[in-house]
């Protein structure tokens, strides 16, 4: 039998579905079947990495993150500043104790023979006591003391602020997380519709109703699906190794989709939004930030006035080895001193430290006055960006339900004969296409609420 160039439709009808089946057999030990119309998201398949809801990834993290410790660390430095600031205000006291002891020489002495011997010397002992307090120092212990409590303001607002971004990161990771299991999800799908979808276009070839186009064009959808399932099991491999890193997790985790709810209810108004911004975790910081600054200011001129200090001590020596609490009691005497300091020249180091001091002060009001703007530009932004990926939710919600109607339309023309596969695989790649455009939706509004989040400190309810 002559074939003229041509191949039999029997022969290409097998040979183009063993290759499908071969396609489709190594996609079914990784890929679940999903009925149609089926959402993205709804199904999962089995997993190894351990699952996290939103909230313990958020206390895994601030748990963990190096930032968070570093910023724990530094309040509990400023605290022990401010109470190093208090005791400079309290006396200084020490308590010393001693014991002497001669080689050579000594007392002379008649022996009972009646020779004159060295007796070595008594050990001497001593004990004192030393009291030092500065009694006026122009006023710098209490600038310092007061330059301390906003230094710990500050400190407190860099944790609050810390913990805020580090929450922000891990709900952007696990978002991205949640995205990559929703687009794996619709991959999956994808795959299931094409495979099917081959299957009925080959026994349609082998009726004579469809053209061998028909099948080929399935070939080609298989093979599209597959490799969209293979690119969202590798960005949720990465985004899952990325998580696992911000929640410093000695396994892998990823997130759960079942743990999240999410909360599409109105956001406050703008002013009360406004207020929550003016007096957010980087506003706060910003601000005792100056304060602090301030206070180093005013410190800076006590140098130009003069200090006062006042110094006691008592001290006693003998050869009690009780130190003076035996039979022999030492003989003690005390000391009572006042010292009056007024530098006239230090060869303009305190006017240096004058200049440094506003610099810092006048560098601080500039940083709280940029944060406040700052935090409003980044208000305006968040709740654009927050109700334009809501309306966009509502809206690619509608498209996907569309969009599965004019498949299963498609379909049912198409296994009639009304309509040609293109028109089917255009309106399923359509639906492809909603199902990924709802699933960025949903990403962006998820984002733009945890940095509205970050920005006011504290949680949309």
């Amino acid at each position: 039998m002559s074939l003229n160039g041509r191949i039999p439709t029997r022969l290409l009808s097998a040979t183009t579905l063993a290759l499908v089946l071969a396609l489709a057999s190594a996609t079914e030990t990784s890929a679940q079947v999903l009925k149609p119309g089926l959402q993205p998201g709804l199904t999962r398949a089995p997993d190894s990495a351990r699952k996290l809801s939103l909230d313990e990834a958020i206390r895994m993290a601030q748990r963990n993150s190096p930032q968070a410790i570093q910023a724990e660390g530094t309040e509990r430095t400023s605290k022990a500043a401010r109470v190093s600031a208090i005791g400079a205000i309290l006396p200084s006291a020490s308590l010393s104790a001693g014991r002497t002891i001669q080689f050579g020489g000594g007392q002379t002495r008649i022996n009972q023979n009646g020779e004159q011997v060295t007796v070595a010397s008594d050990p001497v002992n001593s004990t004192g006591l030393n009291l030092n307090m500065t009694l006026f120092d122009g006023g710098q212990r209490l600038y310092n003391l007061r330059t301390s409590k906003s230094q710990i303001e500050a400190a407190e607002a860099n944790r609050v602020a810390v913990k805020y971004n580090v929450a922000l990161n891990v709900k952007q990771q696990y978002y991205a997380v949640l995205a990559a299991i929703e687009s794996e999800d619709a991959a999956r799908f994808q795959m299931a519709q094409a495979t099917e979808q081959f299957k009925t276009s080959i026994a349609k070839v082998r009726a004579g109703v469809a053209t061998r186009s028909d099948s080929l064009r399935g070939v080609i959808q298989v093979g599209n699906a597959r490799l969209a399932l293979i690119n969202a099991q590798s960005s949720k491999e990465a985004a899952d190794a990325s998580l696992t890193r911000l929640v410093g997790s000695e396994v892998p985790v990823t997130a759960d989709p079942a743990s999240l709810q999410e909360n599409l209810a109105a956001l406050p108004d703008s002013a009360e939004l406004a207020a929550l911004a003016k007096n957010g975790p980087a506003v706060e910081q910003a601000r005792a930030d100056l304060d602090a600054a301030e206070e180093s200011r005013k410190a800076s001129k006590a140098t130009y006035l003069p200090s006062l200090s006042a110094s006691y001590s008592r001290s006693g020596s003998g050869t009690d080895p009780r130190f003076g609490l035996g039979h022999d009691p030492f003989s003690y005497n005390g000391r009572l001193s006042f010292s009056l300091s007024y530098p006239i020249f230090n060869n303009f180091q305190r006017e240096e430290q004058v200049v440094r001091a506003k610099v810092a002060e006048i560098n601080a009001q500039a940083t709280l006055r940029d944060t406040q703007l700052a935090a409003q530009e980044s208000l305006t932004q968040n709740i654009g960006a927050l109700r334009g990926a809501s309306q966009r939710v509502a809206v690619q919600v509608a498209s996907v339900a569309a969009a599965e109607e004019d498949v299963r339309v498609q379909q049912q023309r198409y296994n009639i004969g009304a309509s040609t596969l293109l028109d089917l695989i255009t309106s399923q790649a359509a639906l492809a296409t909603a199902q990924q455009n709802l699933i960025q939706a949903r990403y962006d509004y998820r984002i733009a609420r945890a940095q509205l989040e970050a920005l006011i400190g504290r949680e949309l309810q």
